[in-house]
């Protein structure tokens, strides 16, 4: 069974940071890309960020460019997303998922982490 668990959630002022963490097991999730995804309350759940299996190449929706960063644990199975000069409109649930390529589609979701980023 594929599980991915998201922490790291919380409640931050505006400005602040935060470190969101996805934990993979079930499964060798060294060859799978790995991704981020947000939903705020009342919008579709919109890409955030991905990373290659190999942590090498990455990509990012253009709101959260140059102020939030995606990696890759050295055993390939956690991802990481450090998220700086956190905003109000970054206040979402975000997920971790997984898949065969960092373009998508992501084929395996954890259950999502709060993030509320207060003004």
């Amino acid at each position: 069974q594929v599980q991915l668990v998201e922490s790291g959630g919380g409640l931050v002022q505006a400005g602040g940071s935060l470190r969101l963490s996805c934990a993979a097991s079930g499964r060798t999730f060294s060859s799978y890309a790995m991704g981020w995804f947000r939903q705020a309350p009342g919008k579709e759940r919109e890409f955030v960020a991905a990373v290659s299996w190999s942590g090498g190449s990455t990509r990012y929706t253009d709101s959260v460019k140059g102020r939030f960063t995606i990696s890759r644990g050295y055993a390939k199975s956690t991802m990481f997303l450090r998220m700086n000069s956190l905003k109000p409109e970054d206040t979402a649930v975000y997920y971790c998922a997984a898949g065969g390529s960092y373009s998508g589609p992501f084929d395996y979701w954890g259950q999502g982490t709060q993030v509320t980023v207060s003004s």
